[in-house]
């Protein structure tokens, strides 16, 4: 859907995710250097690791389609040459556009479906089944799924009491990146909760530097923003009645949370470049200058996933040194985990496609990925010492360790038309409010009619 962040739109996870960001973070990454090489000792670590048999599918063709470009793209691909290697199947990766299931409509009218396609919001998996276009998961990625998963991450992919969905990568959507200096510089610590998170960007604004980058000419950044708000401060039962439109956009839950986003998004100079120059910033800069400019960086602080690593590669700073992270902090009891992710649905029912479905679900496979940095499983059987850094680590233990406690991307559950398109509904709304945040009650106005219209009722 945004695949300048590496197609993740990209829940909820209680203390434990504060207290392994907090200590392991204050560690610096070790990037991926040698010492790192010489902790896989574990039974999946990598190609030569097997804890999944599958068949041989000599002779066999697959097509996997997804919208990963770029190295994401090239590291998946490593992971299908394994698949290849043990099976004799011979797999073609599809380059896919967003949103992928127009790309998959067209192909399928062309009588030329993939076998495999990974869809990045429960909301296409849903649109996948109703359009009779997914094939249910088989016996044995069933069993693959249960041996690995939290039972919240095999429910995402099910509809219809049927599983039809694989999530082979997660984003961990609940995190604050920070320029370790500016901090520094500020005497500012690192918060664990809302009003902390504004006692911090006051020291860093008395500091001479503006406190928040926000990509707001991405849309999505901003419902991502909300959500966190939204699921720590009313918590996962409404954010779960909201997300299915149970509740309305004008309920006092709704008025509460876009308060307290205001309280940043309104507060002057607290944005860099002003609601107008967010406007304009891509999600990439709004990394990128966060990590740049020495002593007088654009801004101290930049919100987003796991996923903003790719962008801080792009600068000098050195992720765990100079480009720090903590949990998003709680504005409610506890802080939030919101994710997003990507997966593995079977387009052409056969045996090859549905074995490549039980590898995706094997750490085997999430293994490989992981390695090579920028990539989080969901699969609660890849090891640590996988990931190539000590904040990759920790970013996946928090995501383990929220359990079922997570809660996924509000606005991928959303219909397109209101959670995924940019210029309309949930995106075009927020992004209105970050230009008047004073405008409560006209932003939950708009967004329940855009909702009200996109999921087919008043209510």
């Amino acid at each position: 859907m945004h695949s300048k962040c590496g197609t993740i739109r990209t829940h909820r996870g209680v203390t434990a995710l504060a207290a392994l960001l907090t200590g392991a973070l204050a560690l610096s990454a070790c990037s991926s250097g040698d010492n790192d090489k010489k902790e896989t000792g574990d039974k999946s670590t990598g190609p030569t690791g097997s804890t999944v048999t599958l068949p041989k599918l000599d002779g066999a063709h697959l097509e996997v389609a997804a919208v990963w470009t770029g190295t994401e793209q090239a590291n998946f691909k490593k992971v299908l040459a394994e698949f290849e290697k043990r099976t004799g199947a011979k797999v073609t990766f599809v380059p896919a556009q967003d949103p992928i299931i127009n790309f998959l409509g067209s192909k399928i009218a062309g009588g030329q479906p993939p076998d495999v396609a990974l869809l990045p919001q429960p909301g296409a998996i849903k649109q996948a089944v109703e359009k009779k276009w997914a094939k249910p998961l088989g016996a044995d990625a069933l069993a693959e799924l249960r041996k690995n998963y939290s039972q919240g991450w095999q429910d995402i992919g099910r509809v219809g009491g049927k599983q039809y969905g694989v999530y082979y990568k997660a984003a961990n959507k609940s995190l604050i990146w920070y320029n370790a200096k500016a901090f520094e510089n500020a005497g500012a610590k690192e918060p664990k909760s809302w009003p902390e998170l504004l006692t911090a960007a006051q020291a860093v604004y008395d500091s001479g530097v503006t406190p928040f980058s926000v990509g707001g000419a991405d849309g999505w950044t901003l419902t991502d923003w909300f959500e966190n708000v939204y699921l720590s401060q009313a918590g996962p039962e409404k954010y779960d009645q909201l997300a299915q439109h149970k509740i309305k956009w004008t309920d006092p839950s709704v008025k509460r949370a876009l308060t307290t986003l205001a309280q940043v998004w309104g507060k002057k100079n607290f944005v860099a470049g002003g609601a107008d120059g967010a406007l304009q910033t891509e999600f990439p800069a709004s990394v990128t200058q966060t990590f740049t400019g020495g002593e007088q960086p654009k801004a101290a602080m930049v919100y987003e996933g796991d996923f903003a690593q790719v962008n801080i590669g792009d600068t000098k700073a050195k992720v765990g040194t100079d480009a720090k992270v903590f949990p998003f902090p709680a504005v409610g009891s506890s802080a939030p985990v919101v994710s997003g992710g990507d997966a593995a649905v079977v387009l052409k029912d056969s045996k090859a496609a549905q074995a490549l479905a039980t590898f995706l679900a094997s750490p085997d496979a999430a293994t490989i990925q992981a390695k090579l940095g920028g990539y989080l499983s969901p699969n609660r059987n890849v090891p640590d010492s996988a990931y190539p850094n000590a904040v990759q680590r920790t970013i996946a233990k928090a995501l383990i360790s929220s359990g079922d406690d997570f809660r996924f991307d509000m606005s991928d559950q959303a219909p397109q038309a209101f959670g995924g398109t940019p210029g309309k509904g949930e995106w075009k709304d927020l992004q209105d409010f970050l230009k008047n945040p004073k405008d409560v009650a006209g932003a939950q106005a708009r967004l329940e009619k855009d909702a009200a219209a996109a999921y087919g009722n008043g209510s």
